[in-house]
């Protein structure tokens, strides 16, 4: 997010909020294949935090 509130290369932001997003699925899968029902939350929440900030960025009407 420091990109964009600086405006230095905030191009950078959506590609690491969409990094973020792709490491937090593959948490949730390693969590769930583990049986570690109590750690799932904490990473779905964190996968659609980033995946917010993705949305928000890409696209015509970026914010």
């Amino acid at each position: 997010m420091l990109p964009a509130a600086t405006g230095v290369a905030p191009v950078l932001t959506p590609l690491a909020a969409t990094g973020t997003a792709l490491i937090m699925i593959g948490a949730v899968v390693t969590h769930a294949r583990g049986k570690e029902w109590s750690q799932i939350g904490p990473g779905v929440v964190l996968l659609a935090i980033a995946g917010v900030i993705a949305w928000g960025r890409f696209g015509p009407y970026a914010w």
